[in-house]
Formats: C-alpha cells, sequence, structure tokens
C-alpha cells in the first residue's frame, strides 16, 4: 500500500496475547517511531473518568466499576467470556471512541512513521485499511501460555481462552508482510526491530509514487 498523503507511514503492529508486541513496541519507541498504542487509549477511555465509563455503568451496572471509578477488568473479563454478547456490547462501546482517538493521533504524530499497535488488528479490517504495512510479532503457542502466566499468573485455561477469542497464529501470520520471531531472547527481538526500523524509515520517506 503506498503512503498517504494526509497521514504519516503507518506500520500495523500486532501478536497475539504473551506475543511480545509492547515490548517490540518499546524498542521501536526508543528508535524514533511514534507509537500509538489501542490498548493504551482503552485503558485511558476506562480510568477514573473516562470517555467510556458512563456507558459501561449503564450497561452493564455499578457492580462493573470499581470504587475509585474505572472498569473492574477482572470482573468484565469474566463476564465477557461467560457472555459472548457482553463482549460485543463492551466492544460495541469501546471500539468507537478507540478508533477516533487512534486515528487522531495518527494524524499528529511527530515521528518518522507511526506504529499503531492493535491486538486485534488482523480480525479488524477497518484498521488493517489504514496501515502501509503489517507487522506480526509471533512465537509458539506454548511460549505464549507461559510468558502469560509468569506476567498475569491467569491459569492456563483462561490463556487458552483468550487465546481462542483472537485471530488463529496461522492467521496472523498470512496477513503479515513483516514477521518478528518472538521466540528467543530480548537481545533477538531487538534486532530484529532495528532492521525493521531501518527499512520503515526508508519507505516513510521515499517520495510518493503516482497511484
Amino acid at each position: 500500500m503506498q503512503k498517504h498523503p494526509l497521514r504519516p507511514y503507518i506500520v500495523g503492529l500486532t501478536g497475539g496475547i504473551g506475543s511480545g508486541k509492547s515490548a517490540a513496541a518499546d524498542h521501536f519507541e526508543a528508535l524514533g517511531a511514534s507509537i500509538v498504542d489501542t490498548d493504551r487509549i482503552a485503558h485511558e477511555l476506562t480510568a477514573p473518568g473516562g470517555a467510556a465509563i458512563d456507558a459501561i455503568r449503564d450497561a452493564f451496572g455499578a457492580a462493573m466499576i470499581t470504587p475509585d471509578g474505572s472498569l473492574d477488568r477482572s470482573a468484565m473479563r469474566a463476564l465477557a467470556f461467560e457472555r459472548p454478547e457482553a463482549r460485543r456490547q463492551l466492544e460495541a462501546i469501546l471500539h468507537p471512541l478507540i478508533r477516533d482517538e487512534s486515528t487522531r493521533r495518527c494524524r499528529v504524530a511527530q515521528g518518522a512513521y507511526v506504529i499503531l499497535a492493535v491486538p486485534l488488528l488482523i480480525e479488524s479490517g477497518t484498521y488493517r485499511e489504514r496501515c502501509d504495512r503489517i507487522c506480526v510479532v509471533d512465537c509458539p503457542e506454548a511460549l505464549q501460555v507461559a510468558r502469560v502466566r509468569a506476567r498475569n499468573g491467569l491459569a492456563e485455561a483462561q490463556i487458552r481462552a483468550i487465546m481462542a477469542a483472537q485471530a488463529s497464529r496461522n492467521q496472523r501470520l498470512a496477513a503479515a508482510d513483516d514477521v518478528i520471531d518472538n521466540g528467543g531472547d530480548l537481545a533477538a527481538l531487538h534486532a530484529q526491530v532495528q532492521r525493521l526500523h531501518a527499512a520503515y524509515l526508508h519507505a516513510a520517506s521515499a517520495p510518493m509514487r503516482a497511484c
């Protein structure tokens, strides 16, 4: 896809839970890319005073709101996996707000290019259409489970349920323009990010071609 004249060069970054996409995004940011992270935006929207809190309270009741006024993520996670319609209802509240805010942040980004980090990028055609290139952070599923258990303490069954609700590993790889293999250590991840950063800088600075 060619660079759009009214926005910066955008690389969509995605990967399954525990794949290491946040570590990859952090290193892209350290190298000078602008990061627009939809997870961060979602957390802001559901923090105390966040723009989504009133709609969430109206839809699900006060039990889903903590005493400090933020979304009770554990309770909502349990409800969403118990009742798929609840997850869809929550997404209907959050996704338009996230799309609008991520679009705004991409537009005002000051870096040479933007890393648009979207966990469910493959599942959402609206984000894919906004990206010049798709980069997938990949690792074996067993390693995903081990990382999430170490990080969050979730039971394996709960992690597997989250993974089952996401695009499959094969679906992500089939959609990728670039793949970061994060089956190794942090140094190996950083080396791959550095190579891609050089390629994205080149693409972002290339003269526009006629459509």
